[in-house]
């Protein structure tokens, strides 16, 4: 134990799931393999427990039901950690000074993953993150945001007191496990074959799902009869979300089709990912379908804009502008639009899932 350069904990709030492996997944088991190559024991706390083989060589704490943070509390005393890192927790809470009343000489740095409302937290939410600052910003080391969107928040929600304690670290997939499909250009997709569009998304009400159904609803029979879309997810809103698929009359139309643990396999089989969200920090699912030569559909929020170029590797609307979204799939569907350069070498050059991990262990080294 004494020859080791540190022991990291890796709180995080997030479930392990085997019909979701996904760029979150593999990240943790590279940065744990990372961190052993450079003589660095690593703890892992999730929110859940499973016996998954990806996880096979990580030091899962086993946890009983309780929330990532409670976990670790509870866990507290039992070793000396040199270096804590949290994912999907809170920002700046009780639970920061805890760690550090119980391991003063650790670093504690903060990743932060969550998107913000649309329209901003309210007035009563913005007073108590500043107060949340006040109280307990000095216990933090270190915040990450995975996008300039995302550290753009954190100062905003917190003050510029945390300003010289943030930085971005940009999240970063996998290539060699995504095929990359082969660039079609411009295809008039009424004469030839349907447009193929994916959606992969938690179904819930901020990823702006419900505009791309009332978006198609707007679209002619001909035009109609010439896409076919495929919903990939799960989440509280699959039923609204299938009414109104049937109220459309899309259901020849719109397939839902669950989780699944090979997206990335499948990315290949489409023409565009279409993601409609409200809220978003800096998509792993755009990052993967870029990856795959598949362009994207998307909104003007959170980090979109720093990887999403309108018109070079997909197109961008206003989020619940469904009229532009009609005229962007008008455009795609009549080849008025198309995109026609590659558009995974900027995610193999940028946005790589070594690099991520190697930024992430800079703050421990």
């Amino acid at each position: 134990m004494s020859d080791l350069a540190g022991h990291i904990a890796v709180v995080c709030n997030y479930q392990l799931r085997e019909d979701r492996i996904g760029g979150m997944d593999r990240f943790f088991v590279r940065y744990d393999a990372f961190a052993k190559a450079n003589n660095y024991k690593v703890s892992w706390y999730f929110s859940n427990h499973e016996d998954l083989e990806f996880y096979r060589e990580l030091d899962i704490v086993p946890n009983s039901g309780k929330s990532a943070e409670q976990h670790f509390i509870d866990h507290l005393n039992s070793s000396k950690y040199s270096h804590v890192v949290t994912h999907f927790t809170s920002l700046c809470s009780n639970f920061h000074k805890k760690i550090k009343q119980a391991l003063p000489d650790s670093k504690l740095m903060v990743v932060d993953h969550n998107p913000r409302p649309l329209h901003g937290f309210t007035v009563k939410k913005r007073l108590k993150n500043r107060l949340k600052a006040i109280l307990f910003a000095k216990y933090v080391d270190q915040w990450i945001g995975v996008s300039n969107y995302t550290v753009h928040h954190i100062i905003k929600d917190l003050g510029n007191l945390v300003k010289p304690k943030t930085r971005c670290i940009y999240n970063g997939i996998d290539v060699s496990v995504i095929p990359s499909r082969d660039i079609i250009g411009n295809i008039n997709f009424t004469a030839h074959r349907p447009l193929r569009l994916m959606i992969v998304s938690h179904l819930r009400h901020s990823k702006g799902i419900q505009d791309a159904i009332a978006a198609l609803g707007r679209l002619s029979i001909q035009e109609l009869n010439s896409i076919e879309v495929t919903i990939y997810g799960e989440g509280p809103f699959e039923a609204q979300l299938r009414q109104q698929v049937a109220d459309n009359n899309l259901d020849l139309v719109i397939t839902f089709k669950g989780s699944s643990p090979i997206i990335p396999q499948l990315l290949q089989d489409y023409d565009y990912l279409l993601q409609p969200t409200y809220m978003e920090c800096f998509s792993l699912s755009i990052l993967e379908s870029l990856a795959a030569n598949l362009p994207v559909i998307t909104t003007t929020v959170g980090g979109n804009l720093e990887v999403i170029h309108h018109e070079k590797n997909g197109f961008i609307f206003e989020p619940q502008a469904i009229d532009d979204l009609v005229t962007v799939l008008h455009g795609i569907v009549h080849s008025r639009l198309a995109i026609e350069e590659p558009t995974r070498p900027l995610i193999k050059q940028e946005f790589y899932l070594d690099k991520m991990v190697q930024e992430h262990f800079n703050l421990i080294d």
